[in-house]
């Protein structure tokens, strides 16, 4: 089965509407934000409701690229700007007629994506967007719909564009999330989804013909991060749903809460990591065979040649972006360690639900050095909390600012804040 026949394409066709220009709206006043961090460190709020801040990025000049997964008055990137460096942000500049994930700022020109599409819009000298109604295409005719359609993006130093293209499923059921049915062998859904794509990133009207599958096996990687350090790619995953409640004959609700781990990757060229036919049990450290095809929670089968996670987080946290940190602002042990933003499960049921946090795993010689810590906690206002509605935040972006400091960004209400460190 062709995969052209299994998935229909939506094509990007956006005819993106004139930008809004410099209204210098006022929108935030420092707050204390009620989230817990280590001593030392304090954070302070950028603004309080936006919209629904996807992934953001913080130029040279301190101005806030904010991508939005819903438009707002009409727009789906926010600028943001400190204009009298008083701590108080206005809108700048606001644009585009869609809707996405990944914002990345490289030599001179923001890359913003939609469900379907990378767009590229060429700074002026004051860091704002030059022609914002007339974005360059660079890749086009993505495959987006209605499961894991965000694309996110990253940029090397070498001119290539990675784009994470997210498996709309599951585990490649014949019937997706249906108790009995099948995994498809070999999955159709893996031919143009279910991986990273790889394209040069100034060369318009590309499409998978021009690119190249640069890893594959990867159900839905959304946090996505090019390291300059080690010139690798490195992403975060969110692992398959619903172990129990397709298969409970092999696994109860406490095994399905934790099962499967969220996958950290270091991603070279070609790797492999096995999905739909393999998940990670953070408990037994390896791969096992999914119970669609064959498995029984304990089998490796196929799954004992797949490339293996650096590291390993418990189930259904849901990772939305990764961030090597750079700067000098934070203590020496931060220095080239990795931050990643969880947005918080949904599906630990009947258990309570978990994640909603940002976490830190530190480095060394491009693997983790020891055990992950959680860095930023108390997004969800409350102890306990039984689904993602109840939560006040979600963690959904990161971003290091010029001075070093770390931006987060929430998702449910908009809410960014600043992480900054003293002695």
């Amino acid at each position: 089965m062709k995969f052209i026949a299994y998935i229909a394409f939506l094509l990007s066709g956006i005819n993106p509407q004139p930008a809004t220009r410099n209204p210098q709206l006022s929108i935030s006043n420092p707050q204390p934000a009620s989230i817990t961090l280590p001593a030392g460190f304090k954070s302070s709020t950028i603004i309080e409701s936006l919209g629904t801040n996807r992934h953001i990025w913080v130029n040279n000049n301190g101005d806030i690229f904010v991508k939005l997964e819903k438009l707002k008055d009409g727009k789906g990137i926010i600028v943001l700007r400190d204009v009298k460096k008083d701590g108080v942000y206005s809108v700048v500049q606001s644009f585009c007629n869609y809707t996405g994930t990944g914002i990345v700022v490289k030599n001179g020109y923001l890359y913003a994506t939609s469900d379907f599409a990378v767009y590229r819009y060429k700074l002026n000298a004051g860091g704002l967007v030059e022609n914002p109604d007339k974005p360059e295409t660079i890749v086009k005719d993505l495959v987006s719909l209605n499961q894991h359609a965000s694309k996110s993006i990253a940029l090397d130093d070498a001119g290539n564009l990675y784009v994470t293209i997210g498996a709309p499923s599951n585990a490649c059921q014949v019937k997706d999330r249906t108790a009995g049915s099948p995994g498809q062998d070999p999955c159709p859904i893996l031919e143009k989804a279910g991986g990273v794509w790889q394209f040069k990133a100034n060369v318009k009207g590309q499409s998978y013909n021009n690119g190249v599958r640069y890893i594959t096996g990867i159900r839905n990687v959304v946090g996505v991060f090019w390291n300059k350090q080690q010139g690798q790619l490195y992403g975060v995953q969110h692992g398959r749903d619903q172990l129990a409640g397709l298969f409970p004959k092999l696994y109860t609700n406490e095994q399905s809460a934790e099962l499967p781990a969220e996958e950290f990757f270091l991603m070279k060229k070609g790797s492999d990591f096995g999905w739909p036919y393999c998940y990670y049990d953070q408990m037994q450290k390896k791969k096992v065979l999914g119970p669609e095809y064959g498995g029984d929670g304990t089998t490796q089968g196929l799954c004992a040649d797949k490339d293996q996670p650096i590291m390993a987080f418990p189930g259904h946290w849901a990772p939305n972006d990764l961030l090597f940190y750079t700067g000098d602002q934070f203590p020496a042990k931060y220095k080239n360690g990795a931050f990643i933003a969880f947005h918080g499960s949904w599906n630990r049921g009947p258990l309570p639900q978990q994640g909603y946090n940002v976490v830190f795993v530190p480095f060394k010689n491009g693997k983790p050095s020891g055990p992950y810590e959680v860095f930023a906690s108390g997004f969800t206002g409350k102890d306990v909390i039984m689904g993602p509605g109840q939560s006040a935040y979600r963690p959904c972006g990161l971003a290091q600012g010029p001075d070093g400091s770390l931006y987060v960004s929430d998702d449910r209400v908009g809410k960014i804040w600043k992480i900054t460190y003293s002695k």
